[in-house]
C-alpha cells in the first residue's frame, strides 16, 4: 500500500467510520475532511472535526506509519503545528507539535474496505510489462469516463508546455517576439538537436538578427557560423558558397563580438538520424523562416487555422540547403514536412499562444489555440497505439497529446488513484457501459 491510497481512502471518506476513535480512544466524528494541499505543508487544509466534545479547525497529516511524522521531521516544522489529526495506516508512535502537545492520531489500516484495498492493489501492483494498469478492466469504464480523462490530460499537458514558455518570455526581460524566436529555435531541433538550437538562439541575440533580417546570405553567415557549421575540412575548403558565408561571417563576428559564445561542429547530434532531419538541414529552413517572416509572435498569434500556420511554415528554404545535407556535401532536401510542421503547431504555437492568452487574460485565445490541435491528424508512436489498441478515440493531434499525458502522467508512474478512470474502476468494480 502506498501513501496515495492513503490520501484517496481519507479525501472520500471511504472507510469504515463505525466507533470512530483516536489512537487514545477519544470520539471523532469528520465534519469537512479538508482540501487537499498542492504546496509544501500538511496534506490536507481547512479540515472540520470534532474531538470527544470539541470541534477543531485545522489541517490533516497523513502517513502510512505514525513514524513517518520523525522521520519527515514534521516535529520542528511549524507549518505542521496546525494539525489537528495525524492520519496513519498503522500508528506505530505518538507525535507532537513543535511545543510538546500531542496530535490525535487515527489509524486506518483495521478500518479499510478489504474489496476497496484489492481493487487498488490489482492497478498499481500491475506487472510493469503491462501496456496499462487498467487495461483488463477498460470494458468496466464508460466511454465518457476515458474521454473526460484524456481531455483533461492534454489541458494539464498543454498547461505545462505554456507554463514552460511563460517562464522563457520572463527571462527573456517579458519580450513576446524574443519568446517566440527561442521556443521556435529549439522546436526545430526535433528532440534530438533542440538542446543545441536552444543554446545557438542565445549565441546569436534576436537584435543583431533583425539588423540584418532582410538580407538572407547574412542571416546564413551569422546563425551557420555561429552554429559552426562554417569552419574549413575537406568538403568546405572547396566549396565557393561556404567560403563566401564564411567570409561574411567573419566581419559580422567582429563588429558583434560574437566569437566567445559560437558553437563546435561536435556539439550537434547526427547519431540515427535521417539526412533530411540533419542539423545543417533544419537551420536553412529557420533561416528561410527568418528572412520571410519577420515578425514571428505576430503571425504565430494571429493565424487562424492550421492552414495558415502551415503557410507560415513553408517560407522557401535559401536554395544552397534544398541541395545539400552538410556545408560542402550535396544531395536533395525534402521541404520541410507536414508532419514536422504539425509538430511545431503542437509544441510551440499552441503553447505560445496558451501562455500569452493566459499572460494579458484572454480565455477565448486560450480554447481557439487548442481548437488547432482538433485540425491536425493524430500522432502514432509506441505510446498512442497501445491506447488505440485498447480502444481509445485516436483522430486528432488533441487525442494524441492527450493520450500521452495519460501515459506520462497517470499510467507509467502508476498515479491510478488521480486518474478518473483508476478512481472509478477502485469505487465501482462492476460498472456497465
Amino acid at each position: 500500500m502506498r501513501e496515495d491510497f492513503l490520501h484517496y481512502v481519507w479525501q472520500h471518506q471511504y472507510f469504515d467510520k463505525a466507533d470512530l476513535r483516536t489512537a487514545a480512544g477519544e470520539e471523532i466524528q469528520v465534519l469537512r475532511p479538508g482540501q487537499r494541499n498542492a504546496d509544501a505543508g500538511p496534506d490536507f487544509l481547512n479540515a472540520r472535526l470534532r474531538l470527544g466534545e470539541v470541534e477543531w479547525n485545522g489541517a490533516v497529516e497523513i502517513h502510512l506509519r505514525a513514524s513517518d511524522w520523525a522521520r519527515h521531521n514534521h516535529q520542528t516544522d511549524l507549518k505542521y503545528d496546525q494539525v489537528i489529526l495525524h492520519v496513519v495506516g498503522s500508528h506505530d508512535a505518538d507525535v507532537a507539535r513543535t511545543n510538546g502537545s500531542l496530535i490525535p492520531a487515527l489509524a486506518l489500516q483495521p478500518r479499510l474496505l478489504p474489496e476497496l484495498l484489492a481493487r487498488y492493489q490489482a492497478l498499481v501492483e500491475a506487472p510493469a510489462a503491462a501496456p496499462l494498469p487498467c487495461a483488463p478492466l477498460l470494458n468496466l469504464v464508460p466511454e465518457i469516463t476515458k474521454t473526460m480523462m484524456t481531455e483533461r490530460a492534454l489541458l494539464e499537458r498543454m498547461e505545462g508546455k505554456a507554463d514552460v514558455i511563460a517562464a522563457l518570455h520572463q527571462h527573456l526581460g517579458q519580450d513576446w517576439e524574443a519568446t517566440a524566436y527561442h521556443a521556435l529555435m529549439a522546436a526545430f531541433g526535433f528532440q534530438k538537436n533542440s538542446e543545441p538550437l536552444a543554446r545557438l538562439a542565445k549565441a546569436v541575440p534576436l537584435a543583431v538578427l533583425r539588423r540584418h533580417r532582410h538580407d538572407q546570405r547574412q542571416l546564413e553567415a551569422l546563425l551557420f557560423g555561429q552554429a559552426g557549421f562554417l569552419a574549413d575540412n575537406e568538403e568546405t575548403i572547396s566549396d565557393d558558397y561556404i567560403q563566401d558565408l564564411k567570409r561574411e561571417y567573419d566581419f559580422l563576428s567582429h563588429k558583434y563580438s560574437l566569437g566567445p559564445t559560437a558553437m563546435r561542429v561536435h556539439e550537434w547530434n547526427y547519431l540515427r538520424l535521417r539526412p533530411a532531419n540533419f542539423p545543417p538541414v533544419r537551420l536553412g529552413q529557420l533561416v528561410g523562416l527568418l528572412h520571410a517572416r519577420p515578425a514571428l509572435f505576430d503571425a504565430l498569434l494571429t493565424a487562424d487555422s492550421t492552414t495558415a500556420l502551415t503557410e507560415f511554415f513553408q517560407a522557401p528554404t535559401p536554395q544552397y540547403w534544398r541541395t545539400h545535407f552538410r556545408p560542402g556535401r550535396a544531395g536533395k532536401v525534402p521541404a520541410l514536412g507536414k508532419a514536422s510542421i504539425a509538430l511545431l503547431i503542437t509544441n510551440v504555437v499552441v503553447p505560445l499562444r496558451v501562455a500569452y492568452a493566459r499572460h494579458v487574460g484572454q480565455p477565448a485565445l486560450v480554447e481557439s489555440s487548442l481548437a488547432l490541435l482538433s485540425e491536425l491528424p493524430a500522432e502514432h508512436n509506441q505510446y498512442t497505439d497501445v491506447y488505440e489498441a485498447l480502444g481509445f478515440t485516436h483522430r486528432t493531434a488533441a487525442d494524441s497529446q492527450g493520450l500521452l499525458a495519460l501515459h506520462k502522467g497517470y499510467c507509467a508512474p502508476r498515479r491510478c488513484l488521480h486518474c478518473a478512470i483508476g478512481s472509478r474502476l477502485v469505487q465501482q468494480p462492476r460498472v456497465a457501459r
